[in-house]
């Protein structure tokens, strides 16, 4: 009788001890979660004065796994927050779908080139000569898509001071 007790309580021991050990799937949304992380920087030169940027980082997580496109499909989605213009799409590389818990995270940085500065009616956008400021804010709104259509939520970045003139 004690041998098989003994060997009840070495089971349940060992059962206790696989399910403690056990990891747990992520448990996310199908659809893309994204939130903003941070800015390389915070000024740039407006695009008239030669080519700057900013890089972008954001967090993302996907309950499905399902980011990315096998073929040039546009998946991560910018707008200019002054004027909602959109700049031209990036694309996530393909991943993989892994197993039965498919749930993902991760970061995410974009280099994003710069752009004018913005002026009152009429002036022309990225005018050097004579602004009528020195200095405009440009923030973006990012949004991302998964292969199965779903769209993220929209983050906005901190702003960034753009120099509408060289001194």
């Amino acid at each position: 009788m004690k041998k098989i007790t003994g060997a009840i309580s070495v089971l349940l021991l060992t059962g206790f001890a696989v399910f403690q050990f056990c990891v747990k799937p992520p448990d996310y949304p199908d659809e893309p979660v994204i939130d903003f992380k941070t800015l390389s920087k915070n000024t740039m030169y407006q695009a008239t004065f030669g080519q700057d940027s900013v890089v972008i980082t954001f967090s993302f997580t996907d309950g499905d796994g399902d980011l990315g496109f096998q073929d040039d499909q546009s998946s991560i989605f910018i707008v200019d927050g002054r004027d909602s213009f959109s700049k031209p799409p990036y694309r996530i590389p393909y991943i993989e779908q892994q197993g039965a818990g498919n749930g993902i995270s991760g970061e995410i940085s974009i280099v994003v080139p710069t752009t004018c500065c913005i002026y009152p009616p009429p002036l022309p956008p990225c005018d050097t000569v004579n602004p009528p400021q020195l200095l405009d804010t440009v923030f973006y709104w990012i949004q991302i898509k998964d292969r199965a259509g779903h769209l993220s939520n929209q983050i906005e970045t901190a702003p960034i001071t753009l120099i509408c003139k060289r001194q």
